[in-house]
């Protein structure tokens, strides 16, 4: 049901009902990379995927990116397992993260900024409450936001077998970077 919850309000969101006044920003280019560095394996992958908007009036933000949307591991075999045995991406399709921006800083004028974002973030089905740090630069209109944080994967339900527990870290680095643009401008 908390999938379905922040979908909704990440179309809401995306198509302007949620909020119909104010200023709202959209991903113009946006990436989404994680990497899992265990102990006898380096896994990393990237999707181009990322979409998102901002609220500036209200504050608010929704990101989400297909899971199946991930290339680069070190086989395909190892992409089928990413997808099949542990983020069961049929099931659980997007991962998403949406809440609201902490700070009251206009980043919308040009400049660079450090921001806190408080919302939940939904990986695999199951959400967790987070303040997530990102670096925002603006210049000419564009804001390019970039976040790097940590996703522990017991607290999202993604167990790692025994036999491949030296393979997979159960802590997985995740960075974001994304170009937005004003929607309509």
């Amino acid at each position: 049901m908390v999938p379905r919850l922040s979908l909704l309000l990440f179309s809401a969101l995306l198509l302007g009902f949620a909020f119909p006044q104010g200023t709202k920003y959209t991903i113009q280019r946006g990436e989404v990379s994680f990497k899992s560095d265990a102990p006898l394996e380096l896994i990393e992958a990237k999707s181009k995927m990322l979409k998102g908007v901002i609220d500036m009036e209200e504050r608010a933000f929704a990101f989400s990116v297909d899971m199946s949307s991930f290339e680069g591991f070190n086989s395909p075999l190892q992409k089928e397992h990413f997808n099949e045995n542990y983020m069961e991406s049929r099931v659980y399709k997007t991962a998403t993260f949406t809440g609201k921006i902490i700070e009251k800083d206009d980043f919308t004028k040009d400049g660079s900024y450090t921001i806190r974002t408080k919302g939940k973030l939904t990986v695999h089905g199951i959400s967790k409450e987070r303040i997530i740090k990102s670096e925002v630069t603006t210049k000419n209109g564009k804001i390019q936001v970039r976040s790097i944080f940590t996703v522990l994967l017991d607290e999202h339900g993604i167990a790692i077998p025994k036999i491949v527990y030296q393979k997979i870290a159960e802590e997985i680095s995740v960075e974001v970077d994304a170009d937005f643009v004003e929607m309509g401008g």
